[in-house]
């Protein structure tokens, strides 16, 4: 049987204060909020004195800046998903930042043009964790999930005239995340207004039952609040031409229904993410009461068995990558520079979707997914009733389950990068009657509230799911690593198709490689690295060829999610128990987003489009002179020479019968290090050279490089401009061992927002101007402010010749 998932996909774009047809305005409440950690009893007061509090914008994480410190979370656990059964000390699990205790926000607002006849809404994108929400002295209501949306009706309790006050409580308690979650009001935060007749919140649902290369109908419900009404709707293409119009006064149970055909539409997909603009205006005979303004695509998703997962009649494998909601440096507080940042990277690499591990994603990614081209799986929770940690959503599932799913249900399902929900991961209700239930349950709820897509959970207990009948009644079965066991999964499933939703955990830090070079399993080592040869995994994962080969060899195999594209703060596997680790090794670029090797590993293999040829390891090896010191190459093209000092080391080629690595990779595995030059020479089918690459032993660090990755920032204090640091030799040849101390300061429109060097072993602070290069990079972080003009970044360090970078913001 087929099942067959279609959507469309709608969002809002909405700046600072804005003004919809004078029926409905939006206050962004970003600025001057005022914020102090610790228990204030009095602090939901109006009366209460914040001047002495800390003067912050929204989104805002306070954990970020620390400092760290072992103490902070020490969690002595048995890690039962990893195959734990012993507890021990786990130093670094949340990031060792200081997340834990109370924090207040306060800040005020005016609603100047607010009347009898309006309704107010207060609407968080997430409030890490357990708000509670005071207006002028009165609990309006409070949230369990720091992940979820939510929203509260505040018309009772605002001042139509008089300045109101806004207090937000949040509470963190230890022992209740796996991975640092930060802390604060770390997501946007609005007032809505709007007439007591309107379009209700969140209440627009787009999708598109039937498509053809002609037509596809457009199908339109809209909850409303209030009777006799009219809706007029439009839909424009992406150049601002009405293309469909319909209006209707029927409505049932609260709820328009309208249908516009679209002719010859033109479909969304990851290589073409086009969008159309839809328009509805909600009246009271010719008055109007509500309007608002959606983006949305239209696709095509199928399921098929043994067949997999098709994109508008194209059968395709997911290309894609599991995220964390940190910024690295940045923490939690959401950004749209960083996030962009960060899809372009992995846009490069070739990938094609996103899991938003493990929880709700943020607006801002889902837009920048539509906009950019990434397919999604919209991810809820990592618990359900039984617990991972002890305070971890267990304690909230029961009563507030439901209401989360819905919550990101009806906020996020008109997003056409969304293509699949899933419900949980590896949550430990897999083994027993009890979690058949719970799953089924869920996943009800998300057919109900949007029947036009799959829901799948990330199964990591294999044999029990196949025995309880759990991954049975999933839509997607989705296992995470276990590829030992795909081929029994895929008999027993009755689906006829497989996703792995979770793959490889390969370890790895940037420009660290050890020898010898062999296949390990949670190896450790004594500067608590792990080697870039990227042949070191986790005891319960794999290496990146072990997916490969099921992706290529199984048609049922419908793609992968690799754990993760960028490290994260928090989970520092192999050396949970190692201080002072306390970020992750797993992914493929580092926390900096600077790429590891396995970057050009996977990216020979997605990006069909460019070439790849990238050469490893660094050839700075003083003392191993004469020793065996690996060569591999990651490539887009099936063999290679190599070449040291000029001499010959012979020709590799891709190919079946050795290692799973020979398939992927062209390794020289006995070349014996001179200094020099190394130098690969890509071949094409024929034996011809078409690219080389080389690498050169460089000298002493003498001049400090930078590298933006924008020059040219918006003027509105939020955008931001990665410069990628770096130091070269008096020849220019860069240094890859460096470990220079450093020294940041910005001038001009901008401001020095942050810096990362990738080493998950470093106790330096993000926010300080100083920071150490590690395998001789970092990366400075420029952000805006509201004034227009040039921004200069100078890069000092002793002994080194400067470096500097004009950038310009504009209005």
């Amino acid at each position: 049987m087929t099942c067959k998932f279609v959507l469309l996909l709608v969002f809002s774009m909405i700046y600072q204060t804005t003004m919809l047809g004078q029926s409905r305005a939006v206050l962004t409440l970003d600025r001057n909020w005022k914020f102090s950690q610790g228990t204030h009893p009095n602090a939901s007061s109006e009366s209460f004195d914040d001047s002495h509090w800390q003067t912050v914008t929204v989104p805002h994480d306070w954990a970020i800046y620390g400092p760290f410190n072992k103490e902070i979370d020490k969690q002595t656990i048995a890690i039962e998903q990893n195959g734990e059964v012993q507890a021990t000390e786990k130093t670094g699990r949340t990031g060792a930042l200081p997340y834990i205790g109370e924090g207040w926000y306060r800040t005020h607002f005016t609603l100047p043009n607010f009347d009898e006849n309006q309704k107010a809404l207060i609407v968080f994108e997430g409030a890490m964790s357990e708000p509670e929400v005071y207006i002028n002295g009165k609990k309006v209501g409070e949230w369990k999930y720091g992940y979820s949306y939510f929203y509260f009706d505040i018309t009772k309790y605002i001042n139509h005239i008089d300045t109101n006050t806004l207090a937000v409580k949040l509470t963190n308690v230890g022992l209740s995340s796996r991975w640092y979650p930060g802390a604060g009001l770390y997501r946007k935060v609005q007032v809505i207004t709007k007439n007591k007749h309107s379009i209700d919140q969140w209440g627009t649902f787009i999708t598109t039952p039937i498509i053809t290369s002609e037509v596809a109908q457009v199908n339109i419900k809209t909850k409303v609040s209030g009777d006799d009404l009219r809706l007029v709707s439009e839909i424009y293409d992406a150049n601002g031409n009405i293309i469909g119009t319909n209006e209707t006064q029927t409505l049932f149970a609260h709820q328009f229904e309208q249908n516009i055909p679209v002719k010859f539409p033109k479909l969304w997909s990851p290589e073409t993410p086009y969008q159309y603009t839809l328009v509805s205006r909600l009246y009271d005979g010719n008055i109007l009461k509500d309007e608002v303004t959606k983006r949305f695509g239209i696709r095509d998703i199928k399921f098929e068995p043994n067949k997999g997962f098709s994109l508008n009649g194209n059968v395709r494998k997911f290309k894609g990558v599991c995220l964390h909601h940190d910024l690295g440096p940045l923490g939690t507080a959401v950004n749209k520079s960083a996030l962009r940042r960060q899809l372009r990277i992995l846009k490069d690499m070739g990938c094609d979707a996103i899991r938003s591990a493990h929880n709700m994603p943020s607006i801002e990614q889902l837009e920048l997914c539509d906009e950019m081209g990434f397919m999604f799986i919209a991810e809820s929770f990592d618990e359900w009733a039984k617990p991972k940690v002890k305070n971890g959503y267990n304690r909230f599932f029961e009563d507030y389950a439901e209401k989360d799913v819905v919550n990101l249900v009806r906020a996020t399902r008109n997003h056409p990068s969304i293509v699949m929900w899933s419900s949980g991961n590896e949550v430990p209700d897999q083994w027993g009657s009890d979690g058949v239930k719970r799953a089924k349950w869920l996943q009800d709820i998300f057919h109900r509230e949007d029947p036009t897509r799959p829901v799948t959970v990330g199964m990591d207990q294999v044999k029990a799911v196949m025995a309880s009948g759990f991954g049975a009644l999933m839509d997607v079965p989705g296992l995470n690593y276990r590829v030992h066991l795909y081929e029994e999964a895929y008999e027993t499933f009755p689906q006829g198709f497989i996703l792995g939703s979770e793959t490889a955990s390969t370890v790895s830090s940037r420009g660290i490689y050890k020898f010898p070079v062999e296949i390990g399993s949670m190896k450790t080592y004594k500067d608590f690295q792990s080697s870039s040869y990227d042949l070191e995994y986790c005891s319960w994962s794999n290496l990146p060829e072990d997916d490969f080969v099921m992706q290529d060899d199984k048609p049922w195999v419908i793609g992968e999610f690799v754990w993760t594209g960028f490290d994260y703060l928090g989970e520092p596997t192999p050396y949970d128990e190692a201080w002072p680790s306390r970020s992750s090794y797993f992914g493929i670029s580092d926390l900096a987003g600077l790429p590891k090797d396995r970057f050009y590993l996977y990216r020979s293999k997605w990006n069909t489009n460019d070439e790849t040829l990238h050469l490893l390891p660094h050839w700075n090896w003083e003392g191993r002179e004469g020793q065996i010191t690996p060569v591999f190459v990651y490539t887009s093209y099936d063999s290679a020479e190599l070449f040291l000092n000029g001499k010959s080391l012979g020709i590799q080629k891709k190919h079946k019968e050795g290692t799973k690595q020979h398939r992927y990779r062209l390794m020289w595995m006995d070349v014996k290090y001179q200094p020099g030059t190394l130098k690969v020479v890509a071949l094409d089918t024929h034996g011809n050279p078409v690219a080389e690459k080389d690498i050169k032993t460089a000298g002493k660090p003498h001049q400090i490089v930078l590298e933006p990755d924008v020059t040219t920032l918006e003027a509105n204090g939020e955008d931001l401009s990665f410069v990628t640091v770096s130091v070269v030799d008096k020849n220019g040849i860069p240094c890859p061992t460096a470990t220079n101390q450093l020294q940041f300061k910005v001038s001009g429109s901008g401001s020095f927002r942050a810096a990362c060097n990738g080493d998950a072993t470093s106790l330096e602070l993000f926010h300080q101007p100083t920071m150490k290069l590690f395998s001789g990079k970092l990366v400075v972080l420029v952000q805006s402010t509201r004034a227009s003009g040039p921004i200069e970044l100078l890069v000092t360090g002793e002994g080194l010749k400067a470096g500097t970078v004009t950038l310009n913001s504009v209005n």
